[in-house]
């Protein structure tokens, strides 16, 4: 009875298109899953990667930080092995990778959208994440690179009490919107020479949100152009940076 009851299971994830393995994966090992879900009336389905750090107890006590991924344009559509390529969800699979101290959330945009128009959605997915997995909801950090950095100027703009950091990488904001985040530690990315997203677009919200009375932090790489983030996210320094970073 257990094994048909397993096959008919199992047939309906294949049917579904969603993962049949558990909600909670093993530690250490990044895995596919779907998130689904009905807001403001609109049906919204991300396929995202998931990775829980070595340590990582559901029943436990301890609550862990949790670092969500936006990826950019090329890797939108429906397969998700496609935003293994750059950022959050690379770094957590390089063979040399020991521990990655955070839960790793990377979801992926559907192909007729674009990061800015989901920002409800991506609310939705992060309230999600906390209620079943052991975030600290006073560390939830948001970075994205290039179209993600869009999506991570107006997430935390629009949801500013969401998050603890924020690390956005050759994107662009709405300078108007800037004072909404000027109390989130942020360290903005972008390479001087990038001709696809030009840098003055992340120099426009590091301005505003200086003169709103933040102080954020600025990186311009004077030899990189778009791809800003493959320096960035190699660097230790941001991961030691981020864990120092704790929402009240």
């Amino acid at each position: 009875m257990r094994s048909v009851r397993g096959a008919i299971l199992l047939s309906a994830f294949l049917v579904l298109g969603l993962p049949a393995f558990s909600a909670d994966p093993a530690p250490g090992k990044q895995v596919p899953l779907v998130f689904e879900k009905t807001v403001a009336g609109q049906a919204v389905r991300y396929n995202y990667l998931l990775y829980l750090p070595k340590g990582y107890v559901a029943s436990g006590t301890k609550k862990f930080p949790l670092l969500l991924f936006l990826h950019g344009m090329g890797e939108r559509g429906d397969n998700v092995d496609r935003i293994r390529k750059h950022g959050i969800p690379k770094i957590v699979e390089k063979p040399e990778q020991v521990d990655f101290p955070f839960i790793a959330a990377s979801p992926q945009c559907p192909g007729n959208s674009f990061w800015t128009k989901e920002v409800e959605g991506l609310d939705a997915f992060l309230a999600e994440l906390v209620a079943t997995y052991a975030v600290d909801p006073h560390r939830v950090y948001l970075t994205g690179l290039s179209m993600g950095g869009f999506g991570t100027w107006a997430w935390s703009c629009a949801h500013p009490d969401r998050f603890a950091a924020l690390v956005p990488i050759c994107g662009a904001g709405d300078p108007a919107k800037a004072a909404a985040i000027k109390d989130i530690p942020t360290w903005v990315f972008h390479g001087a020479k990038d001709t696809t997203v030009k840098p003055i677009k992340s120099e426009e919200m590091v301005n505003a949100i200086k003169a709103a009375g933040g102080n954020p932090k600025f990186t311009l790489y004077p030899d990189a152009g778009h791809d800003s983030w493959t320096v960035t996210y190699d660097n230790p320094e941001l991961y030691a940076w981020l864990l120092k970073q704790s929402r009240n």
